[in-house]
């Protein structure tokens, strides 16, 4: 089995336009929740999210391009270029790699605002066609393929859709992947845009989204916020990158996934502690040594007392610090976990525990040691993320810093 490395990263998210942005802002304690900005937005109950601010895709893409490009998928190329650009692969000049290299993309929701913006020319407008292009633009595939055909990878491309976990889902089958021989490299993450009319009211249907912030595991808590952007890293053979002198800025310990066949919405802790569990046994890693976990703490009641408790049964009386980057850059669905990432890369890299902001008090039931409202240093060793979805699906990556 071979040892996997992270060569290269990039996202386009409420906190930043870059990874650099994203940390900066993460280290700060930075909200990037706010009023929503598209059409109807009045007719919403809940008025707020974090958007993706000053996006300008006319200064990336041209005309051809906007017509193929939902906002979903200009995210995920814009992160796939900066992950390639620092991971220093040049595909074009490597034709064999390009060969064997593959793509693997999570979204929750596709070209959603496509989708949104159809159905209302069709309904509303009551135009008489739409571009011929929609289809392609909306599909799930869309920034996969995309990122494929832009750098000319022809090995094993496809997405995954699992709700909130969609790209923890992709990445650790990526992971698999490199780790199996099946490939050298992956391109992996998610992207994600619900920034619509109809996603939002889709949303406020389930009753669970907040209308004043988001508070992660705060006794006060009271629902989740949307929020979108794309997340996407190389992830790289280790011998195939040290050859070739990239950087590592992380190693990929351990994946595991797991399914609670018990309810659609509702999660449920054996599910979270058996992933956890599993990922722990996939890397050889002994409990003490993860002191950090990205939680999945999305800000409702029953996901953060239900994480929490198995976080406990897990790691026992003395679980690793724990925080919820979503109430800085929102839930970004199927992107989340891609996203959520770039906090667990900035604490292996630099030592700095991104906190959960927001947070007014802690919730007895949440038994955690929650890192509050402002950034703290620590000397980490390997770090987790957990994803858990709706479908009662869930994803759990363990990462370290590379050990030689």
């Amino acid at each position: 089995m071979r040892r996997v490395v992270i060569t290269g990263a990039g996202t386009v998210n409420p906190l930043g336009q870059g990874v650099a942005e994203t940390f900066a802002a993460m280290a700060a304690g930075q909200c990037g929740i706010g009023p929503l900005d598209f059409r109807d937005v009045e007719r919403l109950i809940v008025q707020i999210g974090a958007m993706v601010k000053d996006w300008d895709a006319e200064a990336r893409f041209d005309r051809s391009q906007l017509a193929m490009y939902d906002r979903s998928t200009q995210f995920a190329l814009e992160a796939a270029r900066q992950a390639v650009a620092q991971s220093g692969l040049d595909f074009a000049a490597l034709p064999d790699l390009a060969a064997r290299a593959g793509v693997i993309m999570g979204t929750a929701g596709g070209g959603l605002t496509t989708s949104d913006d159809s159905y209302r020319a069709i309904y509303e407008e009551r135009k008489a066609r739409v571009h011929p292009f929609i289809v392609p633009k909306l599909m799930h595939n869309a920034a996969a393929s995309h990122i494929s055909m832009t750098y000319g990878v022809q090995g094993p491309v496809f997405t995954v859709s699992t709700a909130c976990a969609s790209s923890n889902h992709a990445m650790g089958l990526a992971f698999q992947m490199v780790r199996s021989g099946a490939v050298p490299v992956m391109l992996t993450g998610g992207a994600e845009s619900m920034m619509c009319f109809g996603g939002l009211k889709a949303w406020e249907g389930l009753r669970v989204m907040s209308r004043t912030g988001c508070r992660p595991f705060s006794a006060d808590r009271d629902g989740m916020v949307q929020g979108e952007g794309a997340g996407v890293v190389v992830m790289e053979d280790r011998e195939h990158a040290i050859a070739r002198g990239a950087p590592i800025l992380a190693e990929v310990l351990g994946f595991a996934m797991t399914s609670d066949a018990s309810d659609i919405v509702m999660p449920s802790v054996d599910g979270a502690v058996r992933a956890m569990a599993g990922a722990l046994r996939d890397g050889g890693i002994a409990p003490e040594r993860v002191g950090y976990i990205n939680a999945h703490g999305t800000g409702t009641q029953a996901n953060d007392r239900s994480e929490a408790a198995a976080i406990g049964q897990v790691f026992g009386a003395t679980p690793p610090r724990v925080s919820s980057t979503k109430a800085m850059h929102g839930h970004l669905i199927g992107a989340a976990g891609a996203v959520e990432l770039m906090a667990c890369l900035m604490a292996l890299q630099d030592g700095i525990i991104a906190p959960t902001v927001n947070h007014t008090g802690p919730d007895p039931d949440c038994a955690l040691d929650v890192v509050p409202n402002a950034a703290v240093l620590a000397d980490l060793d390997v770090v987790m993320t957990n994803s858990f979805a709706f479908g009662g699906l869930n994803a759990v990556l363990a990462l370290g810093r590379d050990a030689g």
